[in-house]
């Protein structure tokens, strides 16, 4: 091959024609070489997808920073070459491993199964595509040491990722993520037998475990059940989405666990397609836009109510029909203040007896805190934590063993976890249990935007504003958040946001929180991820942060109204859009950095 002139990415050029036996990703780095893109070669090559608590995710194509049959190869190596060393039992109790419908995601899960098999351990291999709430369901059920998803979620049709699940069901958290990246980077040499994944089906240490899954899952499904009876006739007509991904066969399977009828499909979109034909993004939090399809479906066959998966169906979006006829798209919030309500009632009806403080309800540091309101008013303990199911998993965990129990926790990007058969976000446990909430409210002759103005009524207006930016350069990003802590070139934190004075700062990104005596945060500090938070005097708390996954540079508002401040409902949302603006204008700078505001 011709070099580029580049000594640098001419030997890493070497390296990856000499590894990659993938003809598509061998021809696309053979076009680049010859037509000299050797900036694109640069970044292909030179920079390695790094590992982290999110596992991978990133776009599919050649070089060491995508998706790819090397880089899946060599990250599963360094991951079984680290179960070797730390689990001892991991030959006898083995690795679950799933695969969506994106493109290359069975390709994936196969080649990491070879992996594994290859290293005497057993794996089950999922036959057919999965949700990703599987897997961790699965790791709990066989009791694995481990559980990999082959998943990119919601994320646009070019990417995929590669999840991992640790043998207490909960996604990895460090050190275990910092273990297994440096176990990938000593163990990059590519064996000749890795890239035999088309056998490994007859391998005897590769069982499937799809049927046994399908009946312990929905038969588990069950504890979260309370009115069947009433689900069997229920009035709600629902209308179904799963956004070309896998969930519609998964969901018809809950619902007769449930005693529901099957849900009206939004023919479109629920048959697995890696296209994603039908929307720009696969994302149903992106709003009306996602679900203009499942709102054309729901008029046409006179149903009130809209569930929606993301296409590996760990999560889930809500809609519902008002009175005057528009359709009311309700936020992550929103949905975990319907259903920690309901998880709430729905336990007491039945264990009226049950210790009222040992029950426990969760939530990331930027969602509502509307659980924490409930609870001081019902007795039933609110835990924080940061941003991720990967802590709220592991909390749960930690909490089972002191012999407490979760029953919901919820983050506000429309992830929700009911009760503790599963320990990350589940769209598909949560799409039953919030019908079966909307069968019950229904048949009450009250609607879920009643009962959630009840519900805010009763214990508290939570009024939230979020969304994020879109930006693709990590250098205009880090700058910004920069400029925040040295704020008009003072060399401190900002002391306003336009006429709004800050109380408290905290950044979870240095481990600063001029909120506790000695400055320290309560909550990990992550020096690989910006986060500010503030806590205006008016009492509205305001979080930026980047995403691990995307390229958003998020923000998460909330303000209570409290009426003894002269603040009803309508004028604490007026002030918290103005704070919003005031954000977007001193600390996000747009036009200055460059930034996409999101569209939807």
């Amino acid at each position: 091959m011709t070099g580029t002139g580049d000594d640098e990415v001419d030997g890493k050029l070497q390296e990856w024609m000499k590894i990659d036996r993938n003809e598509s990703t061998r021809a696309e780095m053979q076009k680049l070489a010859e037509n000299g893109n050797v900036d694109q070669l640069r970044k292909l090559l030179l920079k390695r997808m790094e590992f982290g608590t999110a596992g991978l995710r990133s776009g599919m194509g050649t070089g060491f920073s995508q998706m790819n049959d090397v880089t899946i190869i060599q990250t599963s190596q360094g991951l079984s070459k680290y179960l070797l060393k730390t689990c001892p039992d991991v030959k006898k109790r083995g690795v679950v491993i799933g695969y969506d419908g994106r493109h290359n995601s069975h390709r994936f899960a196969s080649l990491a199964a070879r992996v594994l098999i290859n290293d005497e351990i057993p794996v089950y291999l999922f036959s057919t595509l999965c949700p990703t709430p599987y897997v961790p369901y699965s790791v709990l059920h066989y009791k694995t040491e481990c559980g990999i998803m082959v998943t990119a979620s919601h994320n646009p049709k070019n990417d995929n990722g590669y999840k991992v699940y640790w043998g207490n069901g909960a996604q990895i958290i460090s050190p275990i993520d910092k273990g297994i990246a440096e176990s990938i980077l000593q163990n990059l040499e590519i064996q000749d037998s890795s890239w035999d994944h088309a056998t490994i089906r007859s391998s005897p240490l590769c069982k499937d475990p799809l049927n046994t899954i399908l009946e312990a899952y929905n038969n588990d499904l069950c504890s979260l059940c309370y009115f069947k009876e009433k689900n069997q006739s229920s009035p709600v007509k629902f209308t179904y989405t799963g956004m070309h991904g896998v969930g519609y066969e998964y969901v018809k399977k809950a619902c007769q666990s449930f005693g529901f009828v099957e849900p009206i499909p939004v023919k479109e979109q629920v048959e697995p397609d890696p296209e994603f034909p039908t929307v720009k993004y696969p994302n149903p939090e992106e709003g009306e836009g996602a679900l203009l399809l499942a709102m054309k479906t729901a008029d046409e066959n006179n149903s009130n109510v809209i569930l929606a998966n993301d296409p590996d169906a760990d999560r889930l979006a809500v809609a519902e029909k008002l009175t005057n006829g528009h359709w009311h798209i309700f936020s992550g919030n929103e949905i975990g203040a319907l259903l920690g309500w309901w998880s709430w009632f729905s336990f007491v009806q039945r264990y009226p007896d049950y210790p009222v403080g040992e029950l426990y309800m969760l939530a990331s540091t930027v969602s509502s805190k509307i659980l924490l309101t409930i609870g001081n008013k019902e007795g039933f303990q609110f835990e924080e934590t940061l941003t991720g199911f990967k802590w709220m998993g592991n909390l749960a965990t930690t909490l089972q063993k002191q012999g407490k129990k979760v029953l919901f926790a919820f983050e506000e990007a429309i992830g929700f976890m009911c009760g503790t058969n599963v320990l990350d976000k589940d769209g598909i446990s949560a799409a039953m249990v919030l019908s079966e909430l909307a069968t019950y409210l229904y048949g009450s002759n009250t609607t879920l935007h009643n009962k959630l103005d009840e519900i805010y009524k009763t214990y508290g207006y939570h009024l939230s504003s979020n969304s994020y930016f879109i930006c693709h350069e990590q250098d205009k990003i880090k700058k910004m958040f920069e400029e925040i802590r040295n704020y008009n070139n003072s060399g401190k934190y900002p002391e306003a946001c336009g006429p709004y004075k800050i109380k408290y700062i905290r950044d979870l990104t240095v481990g600063y929180d001029n909120s506790k005596p000695d400055c320290k945060p309560v909550l990990p500090v992550s020096k690989s991820s910006q986060m500010i938070t503030f806590t205006f005097e008016n009492g509205c708390v305001a979080t930026l942060r980047t995403s691990g996954t995307e390229p958003k540079i998020k923000y998460y508002t909330e303000v209570k109204p409290d009426p003894q401040k002269g603040l009803d409902r309508q004028g604490a949302q007026k002030e918290l859009d103005d704070i919003v603006q005031c954000i977007i204008k001193y600390f996000y700078q747009p036009e200055k950095f460059g930034f996409t505001p999101r569209s939807t």
